[in-house]
């Protein structure tokens, strides 16, 4: 999504699509002319990465201040995201030799320090995390989006092509169903790429094996586990992802249709052009740039083309393993780029991450050379479907045709593997030891940054509010990211001491708003709503349509005074919701952005025990209730907190006035030493003062 082009327009005009093909179709040739020459730079290994990465503020939840904080950064390795509160940091590759990881884990850490200073500079932090707890559905309209116009031209095209909302659906321990009409829920993922460098004729190999063990991988890697307060995959972003720019719609659900982020449907043969070629025929042109170039021509003139079209194009294809061409000191080379990696825990962490796909990516090819000969490719794609919802637990079908659980795959048979590949590769073997051990201890302490957030969240009192328990869980991560300690060893997050500016999260209706509700429809019968009431000790019950609209509600008061009318019990019995709710028309309800005030004041205003909260006046989708119950425990919470304030404040002025006392005694001491420093006129002063 960070990928820069100059001015990319939405392909409206048929002209400009067909020009736009042609240029498409003149790179593919100019790569298979290249490939045929050998143009392609051969027998070096370099590595790269990508280091995305949230800004918070100071109550942790989303900043939206990317380009004020590139401004004080003023490096160009800084760029920005799709989301304004995202942040992407480009490492400078390097030779896969002794000391490159090392190399790269320095960078991390000084990319990560200067972020959190320009951060600071507007009252922000920055946090590494696969998806941020706190995110709301507020956070991700367009009024978030980066304002470049390439991010503008990736949403009209998705949009235009898909022609209706994006459908979300994701099962975990919860379930997240919803629809959005923007692609800015992508917005709610932030990954660590990593980049290698491979030779044309190895490429299909190594691709393969890059398919092969993204799942052993990611499930020793999983740091995504909540989306708005949803607990879900172990790496959510997989499933995120895919259905935030996908532009298939359930109405096509006999076509087999593969989704633009995808796993592939194949291995590769002989080349990458297999995978160019492929993504060309299935996925159509999102938008286009100008171009200045004729590949032949650069040739033909000894220059290396650019290959802007087919470059455009691939940058909107999101393979979980991307083939990338590119440019280094005049010579053209291929890369494999890993999109699996989650940002985060720490940079010590993606470090180790990276070290063990490189090391398997050079151990496997040693291994087995080509792992087609050894597993079935919907094996390979199952694998990691399995370890982005399970994670450690995930079973996983390995090259020998055995089933393991990712977690003792890992430790038992890949760890060592990808010890070799990193030996025969010259790393060095304190290098080695430092970052494999990491995912070691993972496995042993059943450890990883998922399990150590959803651990953290279950751990936390079940009466404190959704937000506060994940403004916990982010309090708590921020605080151990900054000890540089990986996710190992550390402790559960403890809402008490990791949270301490709570309150800010109760500003608005939506931070604290209860979406777990009972509702009824007006065809149903009020009896239905009497024992709902009684049942769930509840003294109000929204009355939506089949659509989740609110249409009215039924009080407490309102049962009351149907009990007051001269009725039988039969006939009450009878009587529809209809006949005794309170009509929509009739309510005063709020959106989630309502500040906490406003609605404390609107309520008071009218008079009200509860509000209502629909997604926004037009549709009127119920999406939350608030009490007048839940602002009493608002309240309780911030007495206490203060009445704790007001007691640290008391104690730490006792003992200034104490500091204060034994100032004079102090220096009457040094003014005389080795006599007693006290004197009748300086107890008197003191007794005077006391």
């Amino acid at each position: 999504m960070g990928e820069d082009t100059s001015h990319p327009e939405v392909l409206d005009e048929k002209e400009e699509r067909h020009e736009f093909v042609k240029a498409l179709l003149r790179d593919v040739r100019a790569m298979e002319q290249m490939l045929e020459e050998r143009h392609f730079e051969e027998g070096v290994r370099r590595i790269g990465a990508e280091q995305e990465m949230f800004l918070v503020d100071s109550s942790y939840q989303p900043a939206s201040i990317n380009l004020e904080v590139l401004e004080e950064l003023d490096d160009p390795r800084f760029t920005t995201e799709l989301g304004r509160f995202n942040l992407e940091f480009n490492a400078n590759p390097a030779l896969f030799d002794e000391h490159c990881l090392r190399d790269l884990e320095k960078q991390l850490n000084d990319c990560l320090r200067m972020a959190r200073e320009g951060a600071a500079t507007h009252d922000a932090d920055i946090a590494l995390t696969g998806i941020l707890p706190t995110l709301k559905k507020s956070d991700l309209t367009l009024d978030h989006m980066t304002p470049r116009e390439r991010y503008r031209a990736l949403n009209e095209a998705m949009n235009k092509i898909r022609g209706t909302a994006y459908e979300f659906n994701i099962k975990g321990i919860d379930e997240f169903i919803g629809k959005h009409e923007s692609v800015m829920l992508e917005a709610a993922n932030t990954s660590f790429q990593v980049h290698f460098q491979v030779s044309p004729d190895e490429f299909p190999q190594l691709y393969n094996i890059a398919q092969v063990a993204a799942a052993p991988v990611l499930a020793a890697a999983t740091n995504s586990p909540l989306l708005i307060g949803k607990r879900l995959w172990h790496e959510t972003r997989i499933a995120l992802f895919q259905q935030s720019v996908d532009t298939r719609t359930t109405d096509l659900h006999h076509r087999e249709l593969e989704p633009r982020v995808t796993f592939g449907s194949d291995w590769v043969d002989e080349s990458v052009l297999e995978i160019y070629k492929e993504d060309i025929a299935r996925f159509r042109l999102l938008f286009g740039i100008d171009f200045d170039e004729d590949p032949f021509e650069e040739l033909e003139a000894g220059r290396v083309p650019s290959l802007q079209a087919l470059c455009l194009h691939n940058g909107t294809v999101y393979r979980w393993n991307r083939a990338c061409y590119g440019i280094s000191d005049g010579k053209p080379h291929l890369r494999i780029e890993n999109r699996v990696l989650p940002s985060g825990p720490t940079p010590i962490d993606e470090v180790a991450n990276a070290a063990f796909w490189f090391g398997l990516m050079s151990g496997l090819l040693v291994e087995y050379e080509d792992v087609t000969d050894y597993i079935e490719f919907s094996e390979a794609k199952n694998n990691f479907f399995s370890a982005a919802r399970e994670g450690l637990e995930a079973p996983l079908t390995w090259l020998d045709g055995e089933r393991y659980p990712a977690g003792e795959l890992v430790s038992n048979k890949l760890i060592p593997l990808a010890a070799e590949g990193l030996e025969s590769s010259g790393i060095a073997e304190d290098d080695i030891e430092r970052y494999l051990s990491i995912i070691d201890r993972r496995i042993q302490k059943r450890q990883t940054g998922s399990r150590w957030m959803l651990e953290s969240f279950n751990s936390m009192d079940d009466e404190k509010g959704m937000a506060e328990r994940l403004a916990g869980v982010t309090s708590g991560l921020l605080e151990r990211q900054n000890t540089g300690e990986p996710v190992d060893q550390w402790d559960l997050a403890d809402y008490e001491t990791d949270e301490e500016s709570w309150g800010e999260h109760y500003l608005k209706i939506g931070q604290y708003m209860r979406t777990d509700f009972f509702t009824v429809n007006d065809d149903e019968i009020i009896d239905l709503v009497a024992n709902v009431m009684n049942w769930q000790h509840i003294r109000h019950v929204p009355v939506e349509d089949h659509e989740h609209r609110l249409v009215g509600l039924v009080t407490h008061r309102t049962l009351l005074r149907l009990l007051a009318k001269d009725l039988s019990k039969r006939d009450r019995a009878n009587i529809p919701v209809s006949e005794v709710m309170v009509p929509e028309d009739n309510l005063v309800v709020v959106e989630p952005d309502t500040t906490t005030l406003d609605a404390i004041e609107l309520m008071r205003e009218e008079e009200i025990s509860s509000l209502p909260v629909v997604a926004d006046e037009d549709s009127k989708k119920l999406v939350g209730m608030v009490t007048e119950r839940d602002f009493m425990d608002i309240t309780r919470e911030l007495l206490t907190k203060r009445l704790s304030e007001t007691e640290r404040e008391l104690i730490d002025r006792a003992k200034r006035q104490e500091e204060q006392r034994e100032q004079p005694q102090q220096r009457a001491a040094a003014a005389h030493p080795g006599g007693d420093a006290s004197s009748p006129g300086d107890s008197a002063a003191e007794a005077k003062s006391s």
